[in-house]
């Protein structure tokens, strides 16, 4: 099982709340972009159709543009040796479940040594891929990627599905490292603080952050009964969140002018 998988897993099995996250900084935007395209490609990964195969390629054109535009991997890796620090500083306050502290530093080391691994060059190899740019060059274009335009491409995807696999596993080897260690980033978080029942008076939810320490993301919990849903607007300092009423497609959402309960996390 990937770390994304277990990850998953184990929110799941944690709540049954509906969570919406709202990052604070653009590192936080970056990392929850990759985790949602990374979750996106590891579903269609392992499924067998063409079109699967189709929805894999652009999923990871997509993390690529975004790995492209700055050193991510380096903001990886200082987000998981600050972490590290933070769990490190736990071991000797009392009540500490040591066993699990051992466990999640252990994973943490695991990710550093396997970024340290791919090294800074790790994209070049698709970068220059003729294959990868001739789909990415198409892929700007609405349908642009069909058979008269890409046959090369539409031969590659009739062959035989373990040919695909092998060739996709190839190309998603520095991906996968990279985006597993943004999931266990991402989980770190998220499992590191509790959450605490707040209301909404009127619909609407106000607070100023704590200039103490870093706050990377917010998370509204609302139970899956409540038909409603939060828009969030943040800075460094405070956010507001409104919650708005879900009528259909066909309606605008209002806002919601009644109480509302629901959890709030700052990670």
């Amino acid at each position: 099982m990937s770390a994304l998988a277990e990850h998953a897993t184990r929110s799941q099995s944690a709540t049954s709340r509906a969570f919406f996250e709202q990052p604070l900084n653009e590192r936080l935007r970056t990392f929850l972009r990759l985790e949602f395209l990374y979750r996106q490609l590891r579903h269609h990964l392992d499924l067998e159709s063409p079109w699967d195969s189709r929805a894999v390629l652009s999923t990871m054109l997509d993390i690529i543009a975004i790995l492209s535009r700055g050193d991510v991997r380096s903001d990886v890796q200082k987000e998981l040796e600050r972490q590290a620090t933070i769990y490190d500083q736990l071991r000797h306050r009392p009540q500490v479940d040591e066993r699990r502290l051992t466990g999640i530093l252990r994973n943490l080391q695991r990710h550093r040594e396997s970024l340290a691994g791919l090294g800074p060059q790790y994209l070049f190899p698709l970068r220059e891929n003729e294959f990868l740019n001739a789909v990415k060059h198409r892929s700007a274009i609405p349908g642009g990627t069909c058979e008269f335009d890409l046959p090369d491409y539409t031969h590659w995807l009739r062959g035989p599905h373990k040919q695909r696999r092998a060739d996709m596993d190839e190309w998603l080897t520095g991906i996968c490292t990279l985006c597993e260690s943004v999931a266990e980033l991402m989980w770190i978080m998220r499992a590191g603080g509790e959450a605490s029942p707040m209301v909404a008076v009127n619909g609407v939810f106000q607070h100023s952050l704590s200039r103490t320490g870093p706050s990377n993301m917010l998370r509204v919990g609302l139970a899956d009964a409540q038909n409603v849903y939060p828009e969030i607007s943040a800075s460094h300092h405070r956010f507001t969140v409104r919650f708005m009423t879900w009528s259909g497609v066909a309606s605008r959402p209002v806002q919601v002018t009644d109480d509302v309960e629901f959890d709030l996390q700052i990670c």
